[in-house]
């Protein structure tokens, strides 16, 4: 085939351009040293109590990263694992001319992991900031920090994908949504600007895949405009006020999904959930919904709907694009504002195990790979229904294993028809042909609680 035309290339003309945009950009990039004191508590052990210990105070550790200035009178944008555990009076600003300065920390963002930190000076150089909205895969960009304490470091590669879901963080309200890179990020980087070819930041370094702890070509930055927005909130009211759609999510639609859905093909990203008195439900979302744009930007991932909305503000208006019962409609949500409560509340790790249940009364349903049984009173109300079937096992290697169903979930609806006993399932099936998909409406245990989800499952022979 013919090469890919791409007009003609003048290697000087970027050369240059690298050179005028490290030259412009670097001198609002600053170091940034954070002292931190690790919390350290003696182990309650009952034996020792007697016992009188000398134990040594934890000594003061230091870690290094980066910022980007954005205001002439001192606010920094810098990462929030950069800064979260730093001592009173711990963080230290030191600017590409030399001179240095304490910091005072304005607030934080566990769920983009951003932060906002100040100096007291003026006349400040300041980053052009860009929009991350219209960044492509393939284009050049720069990555400006002070990795491994080299500081006023600069390194070039381009994007290499873009709405990277990465979990970098354990809130449940987390946004993992980020810019990959293949300039060079190392240690250090961290708060440090992603630029592109006009000098513009569009996206703050953030994170990295390796094996070794240091650059494997694989880097991720947070897009620029979650960023800006999230820096605007904390110095503004020195807390982020992050807008509620009241949804959960299912992320990417493949072919099976698509047919049980009735789509004409895999697009947009399926409502698993709709939480009660949210402003979903208030505009009539509704659990099976698939959203297919959020103010006309198709979508299809759940991580592109959460930084399109945490890109708006409480009190917003947003106009979905959604498909359901073979139509396609549209919906306009007013965002509510999460309760600060909710935010601080959002590591859910407790994953107590689920109760084994009864082996009696199991109906086998091959066609699923799967054995079903009755519900208890006790599981009907710990899962807050009345209707459903629960999982006993799961074939391994069968339909249902290969998509996600699993042992002690309970399976309430069949193509949106409720299920209360094993023979209405069963006698669902009976109406279907081998290699069907149908949609299951379930309940999984999580922690405490039970979460609604759909799982889309072609039917064996």
């Amino acid at each position: 085939p013919a090469p890919v035309p791409v007009g003609d290339i003048n290697l000087l003309e970027t050369q240059n351009a690298f050179i005028e945009i490290s030259k412009a950009v670097t001198p609002t990039v600053v170091s940034v040293t954070v002292t931190s004191t690790p919390k350290t508590k003696m182990p309650d052990i009952p034996f020792f109590h007697n016992f009188q210990f000398n134990i040594p105070n934890p000594q003061p550790e230091q870690g290094m990263g980066s910022g980007v200035i954005v205001t002439r009178d001192g606010y920094i944008i810098t990462n929030n694992h950069v800064v979260q555990d730093a001592d009173k009076n711990g963080i230290k600003v030191k600017l590409f001319d030399k001179r240095e300065f304490s910091a005072r920390l304005i607030g934080t963002d566990p769920t983009t992991d951003v932060a906002v930190i100040k100096i007291d000076a003026s006349n400040l150089p300041i980053a052009s900031i860009g929009n991350s909205d219209s960044v492509e895969v393939g284009q050049w960009v720069l990555a400006i920090g002070n990795p491994l304490g080299l500081t006023s470091t600069v390194t070039a590669g381009i994007i290499s994908a873009l709405g990277r879901d990465i979990d970098i963080s354990a809130d449940r309200w987390g946004i993992r949504n980020f810019i990959q890179t293949d300039a060079a990020i190392n240690p250090g980087n961290s708060g440090g600007a992603l630029v592109d070819i006009r000098g513009q930041v569009v996206g703050i370094n953030a994170a990295i895949a390796t094996r070794t702890g240091y650059n494997e070509g694989y880097g991720f930055a947070i897009p620029m405009n979650l960023v800006k927005k999230t820096a605007e909130d904390i110095i503004a009211f020195g807390r982020v006020r992050r807008p509620m759609l009241g949804v959960q999510l299912k992320s990417g639609i493949d072919e099976t999904d698509a047919r049980a859905l009735g789509l004409p093909k895999p697009q947009g990203v399926l409502v698993q959930d709709v939480l009660p008195n949210s402003p979903a439900q208030a505009a009539g979302v509704k659990a099976g919904d698939v959203i297919l744009s959020v103010n006309g930007k198709n979508v299809n991932a759940a991580n592109e709907i959460q930084t399109l909305i945490a890109e708006m503000k409480p009190g917003d208006v947003v106009t979905l694009s959604i498909f359901r019962d073979r139509k396609t409609i549209s919906r306009n949500v007013t965002l509510s504002e999460i309760s600060q409560k909710d935010l601080a509340s959002g590591d859910q790790n407790v994953q107590p195990e689920s109760p084994q249940p009864d082996e009696s009364g199991r109906t086998d349903v091959a066609k699923l790979g799967i054995a079903i049984k009755p519900l208890d009173e006790k599981t009907m109300k710990d899962a807050g229904t009345d209707h459903g079937v629960l999982v006993a096992s799961v074939t391994p290697g069968g339909p249902a294993a290969e998509r996600t169903l699993l042992k002690n979930d309970i399976i309430t609806e069949v193509d949106h028809q409720k299920i209360s006993s094993p023979k209405d399932l069963t006698d669902l099936l009976k109406e279907k042909n081998d290699g069907d998909a149908i949609m299951l409406r379930v309940l999984s245990k999580q922690g405490n609680s039970y979460i609604s989800r759909f799982v889309a499952v072609e039917i064996g022979g």
